[in-house]
């Protein structure tokens, strides 16, 4: 019996319906999403999901899809629930952006992953990349690369430039319940620093986009919360080779964080390594250093899935 027939039914039956009405679990799977599944599972190649994070889109992985399927690969870039098709589109309704919680988008992106033959490799931002470890410890995937992941509970630093960047919106109790909008001296600190103000304000214009409070409430607190939804299994003997980039400049998730993941992670039976990128700040999947960060992913999904 195929991973498919054996566990996802759920997108089996979505299929038979009209594509206005079909749902996966409690949240709504997108045409999009649908036929990026059922394209994948028309491949014998194996599968890669990006997560993206806060304050993206999934299309900012346009380009990096392009190189893992020039690499024979195919690619998944699943939505946050709601998330808009267009930055314009996200821009003009920035309130349909609050409210996702990480448990919600682990959940959706959980039902992609189910309806695939295969079993994925899984690459996550920032946020994305704290799902990216989620996923991963409950044994969904093949291999995964969490690039200046989110904090999860157990990783405890927290430098300077975390509460310089972050910290205003997270004393804030509003920040919960809203859709937050970096300005952008906001965003030239927290993912731009290591860029020229020419380059920051093209990223700015062409990928920023409102992000949902309660998923950085919900890191912010992981360790003060005992029920957080910011947890990981690091010990899962099914989680799978992972490889966790950091950028050497970010702010958001400087490296003392990305070290402290690493080093919990490091319990784990499996394969468990870290790359810090020199130069390179929270932009840096989506600056004009892309590439070598995503050829550094690609070499080691190549090694293991």
């Amino acid at each position: 019996m195929t991973r498919m027939s054996a566990q996802s039914s759920v997108v089996d039956a979505e299929v038979d319906r009209p594509r206005s009405q079909r749902t996966v679990s409690s949240t709504r799977i997108t045409e999009r999403e649908l036929e990026q599944v059922e394209r994948a599972n028309a491949t014998t190649a194996t599968p890669v999901v990006f997560i993206h994070g806060l304050w993206l889109l999934p299309s900012s992985w346009d380009r990096w899809v392009a190189l893992f399927e020039e690499a024979g690969y195919v690619a998944l870039t699943p939505d946050w629930p709601d998330d808009p098709e267009t930055v314009e589109g996200a821009r003009a309704e920035p309130e349909v952006l609050a409210n996702k919680t990480l448990k919600q988008v682990a959940d959706h992106t959980t039902q992609i992953i189910t309806g695939l033959d295969k079993k994925p490799a899984v690459i996550g931002h920032s946020t994305g990349g704290l799902l990216a470890e989620m996923l991963a410890g409950g044994g969904l995937s093949a291999a995964t690369v969490a690039i200046d992941p989110g904090v999860f509970r157990g990783v405890l630093p927290l430098p300077l430039s975390v509460l310089r960047g972050v910290g205003p919106f997270l004393v804030n109790p509003l920040t919960r319940r809203r859709a937050i909008t970096l300005t952008f001296d906001q965003f030239k600190y927290s993912w731009a620093n290591a860029l020229d103000e020419k380059e920051a304000k093209e990223l700015y214009d062409s990928f920023h986009v409102a992000a949902s409070g309660i998923s950085l409430v919900q890191m912010g607190n992981a360790n003060l919360n005992p029920w957080t939804e910011a947890k990981v299994n690091t010990k899962n003997p099914d989680r799978g080779p992972l490889l966790i980039i950091d950028g050497e400049k970010d702010h958001t998730v400087p490296w003392a964080i990305a070290n402290a993941a690493y080093k919990r992670q490091m319990r784990n039976p499996a394969v468990t390594e870290i790359v810090k990128i020199p130069n390179r700040g929270h932009s840096l999947t989506i600056d004009h250093g892309w590439r070598e960060v995503a050829e550094t992913a690609l070499a080691f999904v190549k090694r293991f899935a």
